[in-house]
This record gives structure tokens, sequence and C-alpha cells, in this order.
């Protein structure tokens, strides 16, 4: 490209130097000579005009002063009545330049040698030349430059378009001084920067998945542990069985709700919900470990309570908070339920020694455990139930205490959960 360019560009400037080089250099060769021609006959006129008066006053021409007065030119003054008067030197066959003046009395023919002429067209012929040697120069320097600042930048954004389909994402910020390339290289950081948003969201959402199935998991695990344990004993292997099946099935909705988490689809999907029955599950599902950990579970608050959200997003938060409490808080865990004019509050609430000053303000943040976790709970459980248009909150540190708000469903919604679809 950048060898097609500066052809480009060269034969653009061969044309246009001899467009203007061309006529430039004839227009300057005729202006020469029609000066010279115009020089020579404005002196053949004064030179008639003095030999009339001459004549006038009866005063004879000298030849000699003629010659002193105009050298090199070549004089021949007619007059009627008196002889043909010549002055100076006659130039060579072939190189004289004559013009004359005529009246009714006579004429006067002046003729020059046309070397010197033919010198000062050369000189302005060969500045010309020059003048257009140095175009030229400047045009191949100029096409260089160009071709040069042009295909620089393209092979540059090759460069950034090559690393960003082998997955480096980082935007490149080169700007180039001209207007289209800058529009592409920005066009580029803008893709860079959403590729990159798309591999961390990637990771994050495996990093998320990871951890968030881990707890159905655990779950499941302890099921399967009761019934082992429970295994010459019928009716308990039944029981537990079914708890397994339902660890199962949540473990599907996990799946489910990562999935809709990940592509943004989790606040159209929110409906009014029974808070009764999420609490009551999650009772269920951890009431054998922490009946192995030696802690109580205690439900407290109003009954009834419906509030716009999702059953897995609740779960997830409320199972979060339970597992965390089991890991690192004592004493019985509390989950007290309550409402407000437009919300719907679950308050979960142990005895244990709570969370650190330090750690409390930042526990929400990724990556940030204060007892060698993951620290990625609590950041899901809050994009859960803010992807439920709720929010999750730490009340108070010691005893640790969290509370989730959502929203109130609405009379006919509420309706329409307790009822059933009709």
């Amino acid at each position: 490209m950048r060898r097609r360019l500066l052809s480009s560009m060269l034969l653009v400037a061969v044309i246009a130097v001899l467009l203007l080089g061309v006529p430039l250099a004839v227009l300057t060769v005729r202006l020469i000579n029609d000066e010279v021609a115009q020089e020579l006959r404005a002196e053949a006129t004064r030179l008639l005009i003095g030999v009339e008066y001459s004549v006038s006053q009866n005063q004879l021409i000298d030849s000699t002063q003629l010659a002193k007065n105009y050298p090199d030119r070549y004089i021949q003054v007619f007059v009627r009545g008196y002889p043909l008067i010549v002055a100076g030197t006659p130039p060579p066959a072939g190189r004289e330049l004559t013009e004359e003046a005529r009246s009714e009395s006579g004429y006067v023919r002046i003729s020059r040698d046309s070397a010197q002429v033919d010198q000062d067209v050369h000189a302005r012929l060969v500045l010309t030349i020059a003048l257009a040697v140095v175009a030229l120069g400047a045009a191949i320097g100029l096409a260089t430059v160009t071709s040069r600042r042009l295909t620089l930048p393209l092979q540059d954004l090759t460069k950034i378009a090559e690393r960003l389909g082998s997955g480096d994402a980082r935007p490149s910020k080169h700007r180039y001084g001209i207007p289209e390339l800058d529009l592409v290289a920005e066009v580029l950081d803008h893709s860079a920067l959403r590729i990159s948003d798309l591999l961390a969201r990637e990771r994050e959402f495996a990093t998320d998945a990871s951890h968030q199935l881990r707890t159905p998991l655990t779950g499941l695990t302890m099921r399967l542990e009761e019934i082992v344990g429970a295994a010459s004993e019928p009716a308990i292997v039944r029981e537990e069985g079914e708890a397994a099946i339902v660890q199962v099935e949540r473990l599907t909705a996990v799946i489910d709700e990562l999935l809709a988490a990940a592509r943004r689809q989790r606040h159209a999907q929110a409906e009014p919900i029974d808070v009764d029955d999420v609490v009551e599950q999650q009772i269920t599902e951890w009431e054998p470990a922490f009946r192995r950990a030696r802690r109580s579970l205690v439900l407290a608050g109003d009954r009834g309570l419906s509030a716009l959200g999702t059953t897995g997003g609740l779960s997830q938060a409320l199972s979060t908070l339970m597992e965390n409490s089991l890991k690192h808080g004592g004493g019985s865990l509390t989950i007290n339920t309550s409402s407000t004019d437009k919300s719907v509050v679950i308050e979960i609430a142990d005895e244990g020694p709570g969370i650190p000053d330090n750690l409390g303000p930042k526990v929400f943040e990724r990556s940030v455990s204060g007892a060698g976790g993951t620290g990625l709970g609590l950041t899901l459980a809050r994009a859960l139930v803010a992807a439920d248009g709720g929010r999750l909150e730490l009340v108070k540190p010691r005893p640790a205490t969290f509370a989730i708000f959502l929203r109130q469903a609405r009379d006919a919604d509420r309706h329409r959960v307790v009822s059933g679809p009709a």
C-alpha cells in the first residue's frame, strides 16, 4: 500500500509539474522575445522622431554619434532626399532581430544580435527546470512523509486488531492526528473495553458459579450422610431422600439463577413470592448442620408476608448468610421477618463475636474475607438481592445482623400467590 501511495502521489506531482512547467517555459520564451521586439521598436520610433526633427532643422545626422548612442545595434536610416545612413556592425546572418519605424519621409530600421537574447532565454529555462526539479523533490519528500504517515498508523491498527483477536483486550489509546484513522482507533479501543468487560464477566461468572454451587452441594452431601446414617430406618431414609431431591432441584435452580444474572435477565423475572415458604425451606435444609454444631435455628416475626423477587435469588441470599453464620458465628441463629409500608424485611442475626471494625465497611466487597474464605458469598448475595430490586445491608456488626429488604407485593399479586392461578 505504501508503494502504491508513493507512486500515485509522484505521478500526480509529475503531471502537475509538466502541466505548469511546460506552459511556463513557453510563456517565458515568448515574453522575452516580445520584450526585446518591443524594446527595438521603441528605439526605432524614438530615433525616427529625432531624425525628422534634425532634418527639419537642416542638421546633419552623424552615424558615429548614432553608433555611440545605440551600442550593440545595427541602424539603417533613410530620409527622402538624403543618402542611406548606416551605423554599427550588422549581426551575423540568421541571428539578427530587426524592428523598424516608418513615416511619410522615411524609415529607421534597428537590428541586434540574438545571442544575448538566447542566453537570457536559456537562463530563464534553466531556472524554470531547476524550480521544477525542486518541486519534484519536495513532492517526493511530501509523498514519502504522507505515505509513511498513512501506512504506519494502518500497520499499528492491524497489530492492535491482531492483539484483540488473540485475547489481549487492552485499549491502545493511540491517536495519529488523522480524523478517519483516529475514529478507527477509537472504535477499536471501545471494542477492547467491551471485550475486556465480557472476559471479566465470564471469569466472574465462573468464579461465582463455583462458589454458589458449593452451598447446595454441601447441603446435598449432608442429606446423603443422613441417609447413610439412618439406613436401618426406612421412614428417615425416605424423608432424607426427598430432601436430597430438593437439594438437586435447588442446584438446578442455582445454575439457572447464575445464568440469568449473567445475562441481566433477573429484573424481568421478579414476581410475588411467599417469604414464609422460602425461609422455612432454608431452615429445613440447614437445621441438620446447625444441630450437629449444637446450635439452634429460631424463626420469629410476622407470618404471611409476600414480597417481589425470585425464589432462587432469595434462597441463595439466605443460604449464604446462614452458611456464613454457621462457619463464623455462634449461638442461636434468629431469622426475623417483618414489614413496613413499602418493604418486607428479613433479619438474620446470631450470637457470635460479630464482624471486626476494620472489615465492617467493606464486608460486601469482592474478595474481602476475614476468615480465609473466598470473599465472594456476601458479594453475590447482595447482587442477587439487588437484581430482585431489593438490597442487603449489614445492620449491626456485633453480633452480626444482616437484613434483606424486598419490595412488598401489591394486594392483587399477594392474592394470586396465596390462592394460586384460577
